[in-house]
């Protein structure tokens, strides 16, 4: 938004390691969480939104959702209040009791997002959200990021030691959403006929609380928190994901632009975004999650390469970021105008 000449601003509820480096200004609240956290974390953010004045406030996920509704009443005094534009990344946010936070400050919202159909589809069951003022925005992926350059996949696997292994890529924190311990039950299967074949997980979290799973088993590297997912992908040989739920992944769409088969969980919006161009196995099911894993080592690498090339298509045509801006700036504009009528 800032390259396409708007004036951005960012509103950060509390610190995380993840966090992406940015010139553009930010304030980090590091809220408590206590109801005094709260009012103190409010306090500030009225004072920086007062100051900044901006025509849209957008928040993502529970926390910053709510926070921005009990923002947008706060600041509900004023004679031009920002609009105000909740989005939803997950198909589960939490239990009944948030799911009613969000039916009883629905008023607060202008409008509510969703990355996917299934996660906006689900909300709409839950009574969270009125249809009439949900809709789909799914994620856009960085295609130019996630280009495949030969140089650095040479170069990355001779430093991750991956030889001529065929390497499975996982992406996401070690979190009950993300299952890994079906991955690694469908990867013992996968490994009890490929001998030769790895596994990298990458994302923050302790794999030793997987207790009742092969998390120690042969050929699984945990890398932990990355900041070289798209090194990662390039020197992969294929992208896996197992989670329980999901709302629209986007290291999956990055796997895809990356020219990687992938084979995922029908979970949340996974089938949207993967279409035609890769696997999608049931949830929870390690049996099949192995024999599709089995099934893309067996491809030739013709076979490979007609499915990769048609991930990269799929990306660029319905799910590249410039794509994805311009429906956003475009949403942005009818909500203001909306706001202003």
């Amino acid at each position: 938004m800032a390259a396409r000449g708007h004036s951005v601003a960012f509103v950060v509820l509390k610190h995380a390691a993840e966090e992406c480096p940015t010139k553009l200004p930010v304030l980090r609240l590091n809220i408590a969480k206590t109801p005094l956290g709260i009012l103190r974390g409010l306090r500030f953010a009225i004072k920086f939104v007062e100051l900044f004045h901006p025509d849209i406030l957008h928040s993502h996920t529970f926390p910053a959702n709510i926070f921005a509704r009990l923002l947008r009443l706060s600041l509900s005094r004023k004679a031009s209040p920002p609009v105000v534009i909740n989005t939803i990344h997950n198909i589960y946010e939490g239990g009944w009791h948030r799911m009613l936070l969000y039916c009883l400050t629905g008023t607060q919202a202008d409008a509510v997002t969703a990355v996917s159909t299934a996660a906006a589809e689900r909300f709409i069951k839950l009574r969270a959200v009125s249809r009439n003022k949900i809709s789909v925005l799914t994620n856009g992926i960085d295609i130019d990021t996630f280009t495949p350059d030969k140089k650095s996949r040479r170069n990355t696997r001779a430093l991750m030691q991956a030889g001529n292994a065929f390497v499975w890529l996982a992406v996401g924190r070690i979190v009950p959403a993300k299952d890994y311990p079906n991955l690694l039950q469908a990867f013992a299967r996968v490994q009890s006929t490929h001998l030769e074949a790895t596994l990298w997980i990458a994302g923050e979290g302790n794999p030793n609380t997987l207790v009742d799973t092969a998390s120690n088993q042969m050929n699984v590297q945990w890398l932990g928190l990355r900041h070289d997912i798209a090194q990662l992908l390039d020197a992969a040989d294929a992208y896996v994901l197992s989670s329980a739920w999901e709302g629209m992944p986007l290291a999956l769409g990055e796997a895809m632009a990356m020219e990687k088969p992938v084979v995922a969980t029908d979970a949340g919006g996974v089938r949207e975004l993967v279409g035609e161009a890769g696997i999608v196995v049931p949830r929870s099911d390690s049996e099949a999650l192995a024999a599709a894993m089995l099934k893309v080592m067996a491809m030739t690498e013709w076979q490979r390469k007609v499915l990769t090339r048609s991930a990269r298509t799929r990306i660029s045509q319905h799910f590249s970021i410039e794509a994805k801006a311009a429906e956003w700036d475009s949403f942005y504009s009818q909500l203001k105008r909306k706001g202003t009528a």
